[in-house]
């Protein structure tokens, strides 16, 4: 009997909506999660997989189980808004705040919800510190978390979400107690290799509660189940399902897209009580969502299609009323194509009145869809319609104007949104605003100079933000007829920005070239001066600098009393920079107590500075005081990265001072912590690498040192260590190449506080290649630029280069009693790891001049004394010295790892071993499941320890001495 067939397409039934199908087992997991709360939810899964079905249909009931949840979604934007989808979540399930009693912190909400300005506590002073700012909006967030009974905060596309978001969402989960569950969607494709989101998962605190969901696509049986829910529950053929699903890969808005679409061509039949496709040689199936989507949209009539046009433009949930405007069409035929429009299956209703698309890629793909005169005509009249509301939302109003063509309207609302940003805490999203701005507009004069006063670089994206700024200046030079005044003013930032940027020189030429032409008692003619005095990475003699300090005219009376502050305070911090005693003058001027956040800030760093030039000075007592003033100011108004400078300077105190217990383990916990600055990790870095030269940990010592160098201000004794290291290889020629290129900047300039560490390295390096002019030349130099300041460790450095010349000479004796005199001044600091290396060259000049005796009782307590601080590497250095003249070696050890002396270790054991087996050093690195830079150190070291300058040498050495059998087996190994 023939089947009947009826393609009567005027019957088809209506689709309906997809019952929540296939998902049984991750709505369980989620449902047990959150029954042992607070937990952390990681739901991932490639769009149109089912992420926010999910997450709705398993919210959907928690309120009638008594749990609040906040639920929020992360807009794609070029630039997000500032917590936009926290916000979103709190405005939407929140009527108000009037009854929830909040306390003064609540206050930090009112840049984020003005409607709710009635209801809030006053705004707190403004924080200097964007760090701070942030810190304390997340907090007045979790006050109302608390105070709203909130259980749950789940929030969509968080591959979206802005800076602040997932730090905002760091912030909750490394709270203890946990003050709510959070659940995000996200598609992990699309996760940027340095996103904040990665550390949801892999720096939880390890007593967090984490449950991961990755959806997969429907199989062929789910597939025909979802079908048939949107058919009435009619049966769905095999053949067809099974079509649909290789066609769609079974993810579930690709088969709904596709189902659509062939109801609206028609596409389906009835056959045999069920449905079925046509035949499949007539039927074509869009190979993306995107080209179902918009094949579906285009046979809907012109406006409905408009209707769906605006949502779009929109982006995010949007009300009748701005719907109506944006599409221009009258009240009465808006409200009949609405009405097709929410019918067609791509839109849904967020609440009462506000509509949205049901997926972000049909809202792409249908706004992608608008012809461009079209679409810069809705956004023009988008921008209009928002500006009509009570309390106009100017991040949107800078994207639609924009979008619009309309740059003048726009850029008013992106400096608006970019101070809005800047003060919720949102530096980086402020920055980004802003830079955008100044990079693609072109801007008057005027307005490019306060713009880019107002981006704070340090919080920009990428290596280098700097070069499109510098651009911008140049191009407003070239292209805009300004008078001399204005043209330095134009100058002076580009000269700013480069400095910033670490080119110092072309950027202080920059700057040297606009002062002239600067009003003399301008803010910017006196931070050009500070910036001229600054010793900033040149070689430029300490006399240039000063002279930019000791004319100085006032400045205008028009000048903000807290720029006047931040001005004395860079002034006075450039005297002691240029190692001026009278800076220490200034320095005692800086006031304790202050009256507003804004200065609390300027002093709490002018403290910290000068706490850590005291500290390079070698004034010890000082630098511990002025770091004590700072910390207490940084935690009473909350300024955390003040508080991370201080923290970094306190362990490079700490170094200096012999301060050593869990010394190593701070060091390298700060520089592997990436929510710290970069300068301060490099500082934490210089610190991890000394510690671990000194324990014996050459290869990461080194990797530390070259990461330390990364700063400007730690370069030269990172330097200065990794010559140091090659000093102690035996390799000249590389100690004297790394200083080359410092020695002018460190000790020519005649700046002395940058030759404390460098010079008694560098001096080295010239003893030890017999170039003993130029040593006594740098003497010298260093000398004539310390004279008699009081600066006990450049005086206690001097005396150490004084010595080591000394000894270079062959006055031995004299040599001896200088290495005891600066041993001496090291201690009385104290520093006592200089102290006892001090003491050791004191007695090798002993032992030298045949005091053997005296040599020798030196000798051992200071390998005593170095292996009780966890200098186990010199100790070890000592030990063998004693053990050449003295059967007497053992020394107990102290603190720290094993040091090996010239004993291979195990690892460099084993690597001579494979070596002897005749395996290359990648051979060797991928048996022992190392790097070939490592085995190359290994091999490296174990050819210094055995004196042997080859590896050929270095097996035929191994095997002579038993170390190694032929065959390559140790024969502590061999039965």
């Amino acid at each position: 009997m023939a089947r009947q067939v009826n393609t009567d397409a005027g019957r088809l039934p209506a689709l309906g909506v997809p019952r929540f199908v296939g998902r049984d087992r991750e709505l369980a997991v989620l449902g047990e999660a959150l029954e042992d709360p607070p937990v952390v939810v990681l739901i991932d899964g490639e769009a149109g997989i089912g992420k926010t079905r999910l997450l709705r249909e398993f919210l959907a009931p928690q309120a009638e189980r008594g749990r609040r949840v906040l639920a929020g979604a992360c807009p794609e934007l070029r630039v997000p808004y500032t917590l936009g989808a926290v916000v979103d979540a709190v405005r939407d399930g929140v009527a108000g705040v009037s009854g929830l009693r909040l306390s003064g912190l609540g206050g930090a909400l009112r840049p984020l919800f003005p409607e709710w300005a009635a209801d809030l506590p006053p705004a707190p002073e403004p924080l200097e510190d964007a760090t701070a700012a942030r810190h304390r909006l997340f907090r007045a967030f979790v006050e109302v978390f608390s105070r709203l009974d909130v259980a749950v905060l789940a929030l969509e596309d968080v591959h979206w979400a802005d800076e602040a978001t997932l730090e905002f969402l760091l912030f909750l989960v490394s709270r203890r107690p946990q003050p709510v569950s959070v659940v995000v969607t996200f598609r992990r494709d699309e996760v940027p290799a340095d996103s904040l989101l990665l550390r949801l998962s892999s720096r939880l605190p390890a007593d967090a509660h984490l449950a991961r969901l990755t959806l997969k696509p429907l199989a062929i049986g789910e597939t025909a189940a979802f079908v048939s829910s949107m058919l009435a529950d009619e049966h769905v053929s095999a053949e067809f399902a099974t079509f649909l699903h290789t066609r769609t890969e079974g993810v579930p808005l690709a088969v709904e897209e596709s189902v659509r679409l062939m109801h609206d061509r028609a596409d389906l039949v009835r056959q045999d009580g069920g449905w079925a496709r046509r035949r499949l040689d007539r039927i074509e199936v869009p190979p993306t969502i995107r080209d179902a989507m918009l094949e579906r949209v285009g046979r809907l009539p012109p406006d409905t299609r408009t209707v769906l046009y605006a949502v779009s433009v929109l982006s995010g949930p949007a009300d009748y009323a701005t719907l109506n405007a944006v599409t221009g069409l009258p009240a009465d035929r808006f409200a009949a194509q609405a009405a097709d429009a929410m019918a067609c299956g791509l839109l849904r209703e967020d609440g009462p009145g506000q509509w949205s698309f049901r997926h972000s890629l049909a809202c792409h793909a249908v706004y992608e869809a608008i012809p461009a005169q079209e679409r810069r005509a809705m956004h023009l009249r988008a921008g209009r319609a928002l500006e009509e509301w009570r309390l106009p939302p100017v991040a949107q109003l800078a994207r639609h104007f924009r979008l619009a063509g309309d740059i003048e309207t726009s850029c008013r609302y992106t400096e608006q949104a970019a101070d809005l940003c800047a003060q919720s805490g949102d530096v980086a999203t402020s920055a980004l605003l802003l830079h955008s701005l100044v990079t693609t507009v072109a801007l008057p004069v005027e307005a490019l100079v306060r713009l880019v006063m107002k981006i704070q670089f340090q919080a920009l994206p990428g290596s280098d933000p700097y070069s499109k700024i510098v651009g911008a200046l140049r191009s407003a030079l070239r292209t805009q007829a300004l008078p001399p005044e204005q043209e330095a003013l134009v100058r002076f930032h580009i000269g700013r920005v480069l400095m910033t940027a670490g080119d110092m020189e072309t950027g202080r030429l920059e700057v040297l070239g606009a002062v002239p032409h600067l009003a003399p008692d301008s803010l910017e003619a006196a931070r050009a001066r500070i910036l001229l005095a600054l010793p900033l990475g040149n070689t430029c003699p300490a006399s240039e600098h000063l002279r930019w300090l000791h004319k100085a005219p006032a400045v205008a009376p028009a000048v903000a009393p807290h720029e006047r502050l931040r001005l004395f305070l860079d002034r006075a911090l450039a005297l002691l920079v240029l190692g001026e005693e009278a800076g220490w003058a200034e320095a005692r001027r800086i006031p304790d107590d202050v009256a507003s956040p804004r200065e609390a800030a300027l002093v709490a760093l002018g403290h910290a500075n000068a706490g850590e030039v005291a500290m390079r000075w070698g004034r010890y007592d000082e630098a511990a005081a002025r770091f004590a003033k700072a910390r207490a100011l940084a935690e009473r108004y909350e300024l955390l990265g003040t508080l991370d400078g201080i923290t970094s300077t306190g362990v490079h105190l700490a170094w200096f001072t012999g301060a050593w217990t869990g010394l190593a383990d701070r060091a390298a916990g700060l520089v592997d912590d990436d929510g710290v600055r970069l300068k301060d990790r490099c500082e934490a870095a210089l610190v991890a690498g000394l510690m671990e030269a000194a324990a014996g940990g050459r290869e990461t010592a080194e990797q530390r040192l070259r990461f330390a160098e990364r700063d400007e201000q730690q370069r030269i004794d990172a330097v200065a260590a990794l010559a140091h290291l090659r000093l102690r290889d035996g390799d000249t020629d590389e100690a004297l190449r790394l200083t080359d290129e410092l020695a002018e900047i460190a000790v020519g300039s005649g700046i002395w506080p940058r030759a404390v560490e460098f010079a008694p390295v560098r001096l080295a390096a010239l003893v030890a290649a017999g170039r003993l002019g130029p040593a006594a030349d740098l003497v010298t130099m260093f000398e004539r630029a310390l004279g008699t300041k009081d600066a006990p460790a450049a005086q206690a450095s001097l005396l150490l280069c004084r010595a080591v010349l000394t000894e270079a000479d062959g006055a031995l004796t004299e040599a001896a009693e200088l290495f005891a005199r600066t041993a001496d001044a090291w201690q009385a600091l104290p520093r006592p790891y200089d102290a006892l290396l001090a003491r050791e060259r004191h007695a090798r000049c002993l032992l030298a001049a045949g005091r053997h005796e005296a040599a020798l009782s030196l000798l051992s307590d200071v390998a005593k004394a170095l292996a009780q601080l966890g200098a186990h590497n010199d100790a070890d250095r000592v030990v063998r010295i004693l053990g050449e003249h003295d059967g007497n070696t053992r020394v107990s050890r102290g603190r720290g790892r094993p040091g090996y002396g010239n004993r291979l270790s195990p690892r460099e054991l084993e690597v001579a071993r494979l070596l002897v087996g005749g395996l290359t050093n990648r051979q060797i690195a991928e048996d022992l499941g190392v790097s070939t830079q490592t085995v190359a150190s290994q091999v490296k070291s174990a050819m210094r320890k055995l004196c042997v300058t080859s590896r050929t040498a270095l097996a035929l050495r191994v095997v002579e001495s038993g170390l190694v059998g032929e065959q390559g087996r140790s024969p502590l190994l061999a039965e």
